[in-house]
């Protein structure tokens, strides 16, 4: 690979896959990791550049340090690292079996903050480079019906400000994009697309995708996508928090 390189978890499907497209039509050489290896060499066969398929499993704390070495081994420079994989569940906390709310907080907060840890290093080392991490609508407000879910959405926002914050001015920009509900394979696998938060509209992957893809590449710290997401951002600061769980919880319920 000769080209920039861009580091994309969760490749295999919807936001991820299609910021690997975009990544590709930029120019970049791509490294893709995900659990299902078939998938992501299918979309690497479909990309007109070179890409390293990693098939590795982020719920597991082995996961990112395999992902680092592949990466080590083929002798890459990752130039921008694109943390898209994400995990979630939907019904009361104290139902949901205990290992799934455990492998959301291991892929989408220990995976992210391990990546970040092992790969930002050498962006600074060099003075230039990119983080874009997929944090959510669900960052800014406790989600009743999701609260293992859009507690790891917190801090990836939380943990994206700081760190963008701490490499101001080293050359290396970190982006939280955080969309609404988004037509893909998420809400199937969560099982929250019965709510009343699907029910209202939902943005396609792609759509999500490219606005993500402009706000890393403008160096935006925070991008809310969509003009009715970033209303319900601005008018939640003004809501007594009580009032904000409730209507989260509300909009959590089956339509």
């Amino acid at each position: 690979m000769s080209r920039p390189v861009a580091l994309v978890t969760g490749a295999s499907a919807g936001i991820g896959a299609d910021l690997a497209r975009l990544y590709a039509d930029a120019g970049f050489d791509l490294v893709l990791v995900a659990r299902r290896r078939a998938r992501l060499e299918t979309l690497a066969e479909s990309l007109p550049v070179h890409c390293l398929v990693v098939d590795a499993d982020l719920a597991v704390s082995e996961g990112p340090a395999r992902v680092y070495e592949a990466v080590t081994q083929a002798g890459l420079q990752v130039e921008e690292l694109v943390c898209s994989a994400g995990l979630g569940s939907y019904g009361r906390f104290v139902e949901l079996p205990l290992d799934r709310e455990l492998e959301q907080v291991r892929v989408n907060v220990e995976a992210l903050v391990a990546l970040c840890r092992r790969f930002a290093p050498a962006m600074v080392e060099r003075g230039h480079g990119r983080i874009l991490n997929l944090a959510s609508l669900a960052s800014f407000q406790a989600g009743p019906g999701m609260a293992t879910y859009c507690a790891t959405k917190a801090f990836v926002l939380s943990f994206s400000e700081a760190l963008a914050e701490e490499l101001r001015g080293t050359g290396v920009t970190v982006t939280a994009h955080c969309p609404g509900p988004v037509a893909s394979e998420f809400g199937a696998a969560a099982g929250n697309e019965v709510s009343r938060v699907f029910s209202m509209g939902v943005a396609s992957s792609s759509s999500v995708a490219a606005d993500a893809f402009r706000a890393s590449r403008r160096g935006e710290v925070v991008r809310v996508h969509g003009i009715q997401n970033q209303l319900s951002v601005f008018l939640g600061r003004f809501t007594p928090r009580p009032l904000l769980r409730r209507v989260a919880a509300w909009m959590n319920q089956p339509v």
